[in-house]
């Protein structure tokens, strides 16, 4: 008996969870679903005690997902991500 072999790589899709900014505790790369802006947000942005790095300011709350655990992500592997989920991407 022949066992057989799939061709190509196998696709595994995993849901991103949505955040709001203020629920954004690790380094990494968010992309904010609304408007599909890039947000890198490095390990000395999340520094206990110092000021924030990254402040935003709106009236509306979009939520945000996380890309990758990697702020420094490609743009080119975001904007794939994003597409890969039905995001638009803005950058």
């Amino acid at each position: 008996m022949a066992e057989s072999k799939a061709s190509g790589f196998q696709k595994q899709q995993t849901t991103l969870q949505q955040l709001s900014w203020n629920e954004i505790t690790e380094p990494g790369a968010y992309v904010e679903v609304a408007t599909g802006a890039l947000y890198r947000v490095p390990q000395e942005a999340l520094l206990k005690g110092a000021s924030p790095l990254i402040k935003i300011e709106s009236s509306g709350s979009s939520p945000y997902v996380q890309l990758s655990k990697n702020p420094f992500v490609l743009a080119l592997e975001a904007r794939m991500m994003c597409a890969e989920h039905n995001i638009q991407p803005g950058f």
